[in-house]
């Protein structure tokens, strides 16, 4: 077992997802938090101060953990933790150099335009970012650390922590 003085914080709110990703996170020596919707992983943020979040999207509301990421980002006393965003949508990759505008790009293509969440990523120097539809069609665009695909992926997890812990 390694040990590394770095915390996690994970927010989701299904306890088999929560377990699977602690074990594996605390075996590579991580300490680990968790929270089970946007209010808690809010309070976690603040008590537990940690190192990255790993945020679901569909927890008690459809986007809750779009709206956590948007506090974090807004928050002076968040924006410098790194976080993922953990979700089971594919992740559309490109190499152009903003993923914003890509995704803008997207939702002209007769293919995208209808999909509520767009999942951004350039493969050149991994940027990220999350176009999403609210419940009045308005389209909404953040920028993201990473994402991490469910079901969760032992190796692919670890590396992608690995890349935004500092």
């Amino acid at each position: 077992m390694k040990t590394t003085d770095k915390k996690i914080l994970i927010v989701e709110d299904d306890i088999d997802v929560i377990n699977v990703m602690k074990s594996i996170l605390t075996k590579e020596g991580y300490e680990v938090a968790t929270a089970m919707n946007k209010n808690e992983g809010l309070e976690k943020l603040r008590s537990e101060k940690p190192d990255l979040a790993i945020l679901d999207v569909m927890m008690t509301t459809h986007y809750e953990g779009f709206e956590l990421a948007q506090e974090i980002l807004n928050n002076p006393e968040f924006k410098d933790t790194p976080f993922l965003i953990q979700s089971s949508i594919d992740v559309l990759v490109t190499s152009k150099a903003s993923v914003r505008d890509m995704a803008r790009e997207y939702r002209k293509d007769p293919n995208f335009k209808d999909l509520q969440v767009l999942l951004v990523k350039n493969i050149t120097d991994g940027s990220a970012g999350i176009d999403y539809k609210d419940e009045e069609g308005k389209s909404h665009w953040f920028p993201v650390h990473g994402f991490i695909r469910k079901p969760v992926d032992a190796q692919k997890l670890l590396e992608e922590i690995e890349k935004h812990i500092s």
